[in-house]
């Protein structure tokens, strides 16, 4: 057989690329010098180092197939030969691959271009690297399969290689999204006990309702759609459905790959009761400790959840006692014929193990010492459940994260040692908070505040508060440092000013300037409640109104500028515009002492637990002697996954002491957001009797409740919820002189409101939007001399709760 010229060219080619042929045939001999040719941006030593070969070894054909081998392990060389000259000279010649001098995506909208450089800088394909085609195409293909997992079947990439001077290439992903994929019907085939709607309701992948452009429910997800049939799953293992399946699922996709169809086909299988419940394995000689924690009750339906609850508290029981890996099998014991399971759980605790390390990862700003300082799980300790759940809890209470997740790992040849892997997901914890309403008198009104809850990542908090208002100014600083003391008491700064003028003109133009600074320390007793005490110092001026109205009182006009009850207070006599004051200037030093208790699940959207907190403030060593006590409660009960019942409790109580007046600017206040919805901001109770200004009580009552619903459209989407909700309450003070029975009545009744509102969690923060109509309300009461409530109907808040 003869092979033709060109056909030996390619094979000898081929062969040397392959490395499988030596450079040529040749006996062996010492090498006296090694040359090398080809080199460009590669290091002549790495060549050297890289090729096992030197001057005086002995050089053979293996050896110098070893020798080309191992410079192509390197992945730096496109072709490597080897030539012997005069039979004692080695010519190493090599061919570089390109260098990648810049990678580029363009039309692309679905994923960050940052994040996808990122993902190809760490597979080896970035700049400064050399230029691997495999790797682009592999990377190509990877990318379309990323796009086809966000519904767009039809995106097209090409990648596009652009030679440039010194052997470098420019590599770029021209990308052409098109339009995702929607999906058009979804169906469930073979329920017989439930209707096919009830099922569907189920799904968070669906044809698409008015919210589908921010839900994106329509768009198929092969991960989302996995969720559902689990979701579909437990809603029948949790109605006694112990055998259900699901047989099979097709994706029907169109042949323009615009719009798909999915099936789910199912079998029920029949309904099963709990006969009993037994205890197998080694429950470490206390059984009745476990018993307590069976959640399955006999003679209901199979409960599928309340079977999973049952090993989960038994595995967490385990965990208690140092087993890390504590196994709880749920082994069913079926009679068909009288459709019936008893359930036997099969516990192995197995060894108990104790903590070496503590990993935390995902915090790109968040300092590991502020996550470390929250766990009650020390590395070297034995290994404790309850603890761990408990610093899980704290470091999500810390509201730095949107996720917290601890996981346990074994360690590899150990069988006594787990590693505990804390993942954290980090959200902005930078705030701009914002405040708004709308009133026919005032149209709208605004304020804001900037907050870093989380400064440089030290878990200290820096707050600026700023209201421009022409009414009420003010500018407030604030820094904590939850760990002032490595015991974890904390230090809180605080310096103000402000300058309150009435919001209405017929109220008068007076002023009340105030500055001051205060020093407050918490100290916690235990892992939930915490005391705080604190020290401050206070300086209030008054400047009486110069500019009022006549207002009629009694039959006749009377010129006001102020409040009688501020004329009072600070001394006042004479009339608009010459009063003087002779008590103008107050210093005040006022006491606190606090007391906070913290258990819900989380700070940013808690659905179960409750909040509680006191605050007696008490003025000392100063010409304001006073009492004011503060108590709220919040508790949340959840409903079910999707519904959430929240009720809100404040009481307020001030006095006097020593025989003085209680200081007016101390007055509680309600109405607006916060307090009473519906109502304008501290607009409720007591009155001044001729300009009809606010001037807050010394009591305070609140009730708000809340049930928080998913938002119609957004399926089970938890960052953007409707509620409905319930107001009640208002700010009392003690009868004077001149108040008349109905004026009387009409300041001390509850006010009330109700409403719906949007609760989204928004990348400023949690905002609420609420619209309330008064239900309980004082209508004006010209006869008797009775003005009308100030009601604001729409009103929003971002960075608020209740």
């Amino acid at each position: 057989m003869t092979i033709p010229p060109k056909s030996l060219a390619a094979l000898a080619a081929l062969c040397l690329a392959m490395a499988a042929c030596p450079a040529q045939a040749a006996d062996p001999f010492t090498v006296q010098d090694i040359r090398l040719e080809g080199l460009q941006r590669v290091e002549a030593g790495t060549v050297f180092a890289t090729l096992g070969l030197k001057a005086g070894d002995t050089y053979s054909d293996d050896r110098g197939s070893a020798a080309i081998r191992a410079l192509f392990d390197l992945g730096l060389f496109k072709d490597v030969r080897i030539d012997v000259i005069n039979g004692q000279v080695l010519v190493v010649i090599v061919e570089e691959r390109p260098t990648v001098a810049d990678v580029d995506f363009s039309g692309t909208k679905e994923f960050d271009k940052a994040a996808l450089q990122k993902a190809l800088r760490d597979i080896g394909l970035a700049e400064g690297r050399p230029f691997d085609k495999a790797l682009a195409d592999r990377a190509e293909q990877e990318l379309k399969r990323q796009y086809i997992g966000r519904s767009l079947y039809n995106a097209q990439v090409v990648t596009t290689v652009t030679p440039l001077e010194r052997n470098r290439v420019n590599l770029t992903f021209s990308v052409t999204e098109g339009e995702p994929a929607r999906i058009t019907r979804v169906r469930v085939v073979g329920p017989q006990a439930f209707d096919e709607r009830t099922l569907l309701d189920l799904f968070d992948q669906d044809s698409g309702g008015w919210l589908a452009w921010y839900t994106k429910s329509n768009q198929y997800a092969r991960a989302k759609f996995d969720a559902d049939l689990e979701t579909l799953r437990s809603f029948y293992l949790t109605r006694g459905y112990l055998e259900f399946r699901i047989e099979s699922t097709q994706v029907a996709i169109s042949p323009d790959r615009q719009t798909l169809e999915l099936t789910v086909n199912i079998s029920e299988g029949e309904k099963f009761a709990v006969a009993g419940v037994k205890l197998a394995g080694n429950y470490l000689g206390r059984e009745d400790e476990f018993k307590s924690l069976v959640s399955v009750r006999p003679g209901a339906p199979y409960n599928g959840e309340d079977v999973a609850a049952t090993t989960t508290a038994f595995a967490d029981h385990f965990g208690t006692f140092g087993y890390a890996f504590a196994r709880v099998k749920a082994q069913p014991e079926i009679d068909r014929a009288q459709r019936r399971v008893v359930m036997v759980l099969n516990a192995e605790p197995g060894r108990r193990a104790y903590v070496r390390r503590l990993n935390i990862g995902g915090n790109a700003r968040t300092r590991d010492e502020v996550i470390r300082r929250e766990f009650r799980q020390y590395e070297g300790a034995w290994y404790d459940g309850t603890k761990i759940r408990l610093s899980r809890d704290r470091v999500d209470r810390l509201g730095f994260f949107t996720d917290v997740n601890v996981e346990t790992a074994e360690v590899p040849g150990s069988n006594d040692q787990v590693d505990l892997n804390v993942t954290v997901t980090e959200k902005p914890t930078g705030a701009l908070q914002l405040g708004a309403g709308y009133s026919s008198t005032d149209n709208i009104s605004l304020s804001f505040g900037i907050t870093q809850e989380n400064v440089f990542g030290s878990g200290n908090y820096l707050g600026l508060q700023v209201n421009t208002s022409a009414y009420n100014r003010s500018v407030s600083l604030t820094a904590t440092d939850p760990y002032f003391t490595k015991d974890g008491i904390s230090r809180t700064f605080n310096l103000f000013h402000t300058t309150t003028r009435p919001y209405y003109e017929a109220d008068g133009n007076y002023k009340l300037a105030s500055d001051g600074g205060s020093v407050r320390f918490g100290l916690p007793v235990n892992e939930l409640d915490t005391v705080y005490l604190g020290i401050g110092v206070e300086r209030y001026a008054f400047t009486p109104g110069t500019n009022g109205s006549y207002t009629l009182v009694n039959g006749s006009y009377v010129y006001t500028a102020t409040p009688q009850a501020y004329l009072d207070y600070f001394q006042c006599t004479g009339t608009a515009p010459s009063v003087v004051c002779a008590g103008k200037n107050v210093v005040g030093i006022p006491a606190t002492v606090g007391w906070s208790r913290d258990d819900r699940d989380s700070a940013l959207v808690p659905t179960r637990g409750r909040l509680q907190s006191a605050n007696l403030e008490l003025g000392v060593g100063s010409e304001l002697r006073y009492l004011k006590t503060n108590y709220q409660y919040q508790q949340y009960v959840p409903l079910s996954k999707q519904y959430t019942l929240a009720f809100n409790g404040q009481l307020g109580y001030a006095k006097a002491l020593g025989g003085s007046s209680f200081p007016i600017f101390k007055n509680f206040y309600a109405g607006g957001l916060g307090s009473i919805r519906g109502f304008e901001q501290n607009s409720l109770g007591p009155t001044d009797a001729v300009t009809g200004g606010s001037l807050g009580g010394t009591r305070k009552a609140i009730f708000n409740m809340e049930l928080t619903t998913p938002f119609p459209g957004a399926g089970n989407d938890k960052s953007l919820r409707l509620y409905t909700f319930f107001d009640a309450g208002n700010v009392f003070a003690e009868r004077t002189a001149s108040m008349t029975d109905a004026q009387w009545k009409a300041q001390n009744r509850l006010r009330a409101s109700a409403g719906l509102g949007i609760s989204w969690i928004s990348p400023l923060g949690p905002l609420r939007l609420a619209y309330a109509v008064p239900i309980v309300y004082q209508k004006e009461d010209t006869a008797n001399g009775i003005a009308a409530d100030r009601t604001q109907r729409f009103q929003f808040q971002i960075g608020t709760s209740f």
